[in-house]
């Protein structure tokens, strides 16, 4: 009885802290894009110079996304956490594949992104005299704001579904969630700004998990605390 009595808060505690990382993710990753977009010239072809004036505030941005998407599987986690016996085999495998890829492309833009900000300020000329600048950039938008952005869309779409058919969330989120998604997958690279509405959405799923107390529903249909 003893070891139960021990072993039961701990489990408590666990969806409370998971809603904790999904708001440090939405706070670092908004904090970090912001940053990167107020300090890279929007226009592909611009100078690198240009780039390299913010070469510090770029980096730093660049440092705590890693931090970002450790919190985040802090936040996947204690998805399939409050899922518990109503986890389907389907949506959860998708669930956590989506949320995978997106921060794997997420660390590999970083990267990318970090190479060329180094490069760029040791050696300027030899991004000026060739085509590298322009390649990298690319490359990093794609991974960026095409790829992870669909992950996070589908991610979205999935974790919707499960809240609409298991009811741990509110109907209301799900349809949010349905809407959103809808929006990321359309308008990808019409906006660049939009890449925001991923990181808000979590950050409103963990706001709400741990207002809500961290409780569970078991395969009944009971909410227990």
């Amino acid at each position: 009885m003893a070891q139960d009595v021990t072993v039961l808060p701990q489990r408590m505690k666990t969806p409370r802290a998971a809603a904790v990382a999904g708001i440090l993710f939405a706070l670092l990753l908004i904090g970090s894009q912001v940053t990167i977009w107020l300090s890279i010239p929007a226009n592909p072809l611009a100078l690198p110079a240009e780039v390299s004036l913010h070469a510090k505030a770029i980096t730093l941005a660049l440092d705590l996304l890693p931090f970002a998407g450790i919190a985040f599987l802090w936040f996947l986690a204690v998805m399939r956490d409050r899922l518990g016996e109503l986890e389907d085999r389907f949506f959860a495998t998708v669930l956590l594949g989506s949320g995978l890829l997106y921060v794997a492309m997420m660390f590999t833009s970083t990267g990318l992104a970090g190479a060329v900000v180094a490069v760029l300020v040791r050696n300027p000329e030899a991004m000026t005299d060739s085509a590298t600048y322009v390649l990298g950039r690319q490359e990093i938008y794609r991974f960026m704001s095409i790829f992870s952005t669909k992950m996070s869309a589908v991610f979205m779409l999935t974790s919707s579904t499960i809240f609409w058919r298991t009811h741990i969330l509110p109907r209301p989120l799900a349809c949010l969630g349905y809407v959103l998604a809808g929006v990321l997958l359309l308008s990808i690279g019409a906006i660049p700004w939009i890449a925001v509405i991923f990181p808000l959405w979590v950050l409103t799923i963990s706001l709400y998990i741990l207002l809500e107390g961290g409780k569970k529903t078991t395969a009944t249909g009971v909410v227990r605390p």
